[in-house]
């Protein structure tokens, strides 16, 4: 899990578009993880890391949670996906849930915007020079919504209400 509030949290840079509305059905979208961006931790995601895990277990069997809590699951994700920039995911807060309405009014009052991921590492490298630890395969089992990412710029980008026709996942 890469989660933490790092000691150096007052350098954590804001949304560079803060969210202008926020609408009924709990629909946001963003990037959990950025390509060649290093994080807090010094982990350095490559392009095509999650590829394997997506193919494997797709959106449905990547949980969205609440802070990494394991027993804090707040919607599903309706589509994960690699593009030229990061990690791109769309999700839905389930608002039948008490802590997911919670959570969708933090991110309509701009309070909660950060995202997560929870992996385990499967091929990685280390660069003795930077110490910048490569992650070139990971198993992704979860992207949570969190107050403190450990890479600043995954954030969510928009929460709207409705969106064109989903693609159909199993």
């Amino acid at each position: 899990m890469r989660c933490a509030l790092p000691a150096s949290a007052q350098e954590l840079k804001a949304l560079a578009r803060p969210l202008t509305r926020v609408e009924a059905d709990g629909v946001f979208e963003g990037y959990a993880s950025l390509f060649r961006v290093a994080d807090l931790g010094k982990d350095v995601v490559e392009p095509g890391a999650f590829r394997d895990s997506l193919a494997r277990r797709g959106a449905a069997g990547v949980k969205l949670l609440w802070q990494h809590d394991p027993a804090e699951p707040i919607g599903r994700w309706l589509d994960l996906r690699e593009d030229g920039r990061g990690l791109r995911v769309l999700g839905r807060l389930s608002l039948a849930v008490g802590r997911a309405r919670e959570i969708h009014a933090l991110m309509h009052d701009g309070a909660v915007d950060g995202l997560s991921i929870g992996f385990r590492t499967e091929r990685a490298r280390t660069e003795p020079r930077t110490g910048l630890r490569r992650l070139e395969k990971v198993d992704l089992w979860e992207i949570s919504l969190v107050t403190f990412p450990m890479l600043p710029q995954a954030r969510v980008g928009r929460v709207k209400a409705r969106l064109a026709p989903l693609p159909a996942h199993s």
